[in-house]
């Protein structure tokens, strides 16, 4: 058996697939940092924003350094229409969407709601701004891009490319189709979790609850196979943390926020500067956006179920899986 090469799907085998991407995205990464370099040295000056405005401008950069390294990497290793990484765009994939953003933004006003009642946190002003010379919409703006940028770019990469990849890859052990996707989905979190390791404010519990909402915001996925779910609760998730309510979003503050706070209450609960994600808080409300979840899909679709079709390769050009064209 060939390592690297699948002769029966004629593509790269699923590791390097992912592996490649991932080196993909890193050299891009690194490009784009050397073209800001000599952007600043040729205009020879730089105005700083703050720590939090240069994080989120950096997010908005790596939208397309993602979304071209998966395009890439879907075209030449996967051997895949960029739509199949979870973009069919029909009524449904838009209700499910709609669904995501609901239930992001009602999350956080939940966890907002009942440490405001437990008194752990305190509304100390409003219309709060960093940078930006004092103006409140730009700065909002900013973090609504950066948001939505993340939203899309991290589904896209975590779940979109990589939980099905290793799906694919995955496919050989026991009990079929349903353990590879169960599989995929664990580990693409562990990753998840893992990429935010070197967040400002940091620690393992945080690292180890942000691989619990990787499987939370992967579940949307697991069930249907789209991507839409899991891109609208991403958004709001981040941007009614941060840009409405004023905690900090996976330990860095956004550049504007609607309501200006004081944390107080156990970091065990809050999650402390890291934010929600970080506290225990963050956790109940994961498992109550789960439940919802299973019930949307229920409602929606008939029946809750893993999308085995996730764990099979189909041509680029067919809706007929490999196994049987060969």
């Amino acid at each position: 058996m060939n390592p690297f090469w699948n002769t029966r799907e004629r593509r790269v085998r699923a590791f390097w697939r992912v592996l490649i991407q991932f080196l993909l995205v890193l050299v891009m990464t690194g490009c784009l940092g050397i073209l800001i370099a000599f952007a600043v040295l040729a205009v020879g000056r730089i105005t700083v924003i703050n720590t939090s405005g240069a994080l989120l401008s950096g997010n908005i950069a790596t939208f397309p350094v993602i979304l071209i390294s998966v395009w890439l990497a879907g075209r030449f290793l996967d051997r895949r229409r960029f739509v199949d990484f979870g973009f069919h765009f029909d009524k449904a994939w838009w209700r499910d969407f709609a669904f995501g953003l609901a239930l992001g933004a009602v999350l956080m006003a939940g966890i907002f709601g009942i440490e405001r009642v437990l008194g752990w946190v305190e509304v100390a002003g409003s219309f709060r701004r960093q940078g930006f010379g004092g103006r409140f919409v730009p700065a909002l703006l900013v973090d609504l891009l950066a948001f939505v940028s993340v939203g899309i770019y991290e589904e896209l990469m975590w779940r979109g490319y990589d939980l099905r990849n290793l799906a694919e890859g995955l496919g050989f052990l026991p009990g079929g189709p349903n353990v590879a996707v169960l599989a995929a989905w664990g580990l693409s979190s562990l990753a998840f979790g893992i990429s935010h390791a070197i967040n400002p404010n940091a620690s393992l519990i945080s690292t180890f609850n942000i691989g619990l909402a990787g499987l939370f915001l992967g579940l949307g996925y697991v069930l249907t196979g789209e991507l839409a779910i899991p891109i609208g609760l991403h958004i709001t998730w981040n941007f009614f943390q941060g840009t409405v309510f004023g905690f900090p979003v996976s330990g860095m503050a956004t550049t504007a926020s609607f309501l200006a706070i004081q944390q107080g209450g156990p970091d065990l609960w809050t999650g402390g500067a890291f934010g929600p994600e970080a506290g225990l808080m963050g956790i109940a409300a994961m498992l109550v956006g789960s439940g919802l979840t299973l019930l949307w899909v229920r409602w929606r679709r008939g029946r809750v179920a893993l999308d085995q079709a996730l764990a099979v390769y189909l041509c680029e050009t067919s809706s007929i899986p490999y196994t049987e064209m060969h």
